[in-house]
């Protein structure tokens, strides 16, 4: 069953970015277990790149986060080459540094998971998934991202809430855009 965005009464920044209609209501494996109450962050981006070449992509997500370096990578530069070394993506495979792999497809999507600890603890039970898909003709692929994180209730956690869709917003338009120039670089 579609999401409809009337359900979660979002639309716009910060809880979607250049994501198209169809890719907003789409159902996705972070779909899977939540509430219509949990927030739904859609986030997308157009590479000049196949899909496989995109997904492999998402593969170097075990090894770096791809998006502000400084912050999120203690300062080391993500690799800027794939990392044919990594094999496939499977579950149980530490992504981020915070997240767990929780389902693949292998081609098509991969959705991770906060792991318990550190990182649940500061923003959540998160859950994502990166799915690609190819484009309109000559359009190479479509990388959609799309988060799901629990809404508890209260005056606190809609302010956590609200803090984390414009944070999130922030890394993962940089975070796409950066996987984007590198798939189209590096076919």
């Amino acid at each position: 069953m579609p999401v409809r965005i009337a359900d979660q009464g979002r639309e716009g920044l910060p809880w979607v970015w250049r994501a198209a209609p169809d890719e907003v209501s789409a159902r996705y494996g972070c779909d899977a277990g939540m509430q219509p109450r949990d927030d739904r962050l859609v986030r997308a981006i157009t590479i000049q790149a196949e899909p496989e070449v995109v997904f492999a992509w998402l593969g170097n997500l075990r090894v770096a986060p791809y998006s502000y370096d400084w912050l999120d990578n203690l300062g080391r530069r993500s690799p800027r080459q794939l990392r044919a070394d990594l094999g496939p993506l499977r579950p149980g495979q530490r992504v981020m540094y915070i997240f767990e792999v929780e389902g693949v497809e292998q081609g098509r999507s991969v959705t991770i998971r906060a792991r318990p600890g550190l990182g649940r603890r500061i923003f959540g039970d998160v859950r994502v998934t990166y799915a690609v898909a190819a484009g309109e003709p000559g359009c190479g692929s479509r990388l959609v991202a799309v988060l799901r994180f629990r809404a508890t209730g209260g005056t606190a956690d809609a302010v956590r809430r609200r803090l984390l869709a414009w944070g999130d917003l922030l890394m993962m338009r940089k975070q796409l855009r950066t996987l984007r120039d590198l798939a189209q670089a590096h076919p």
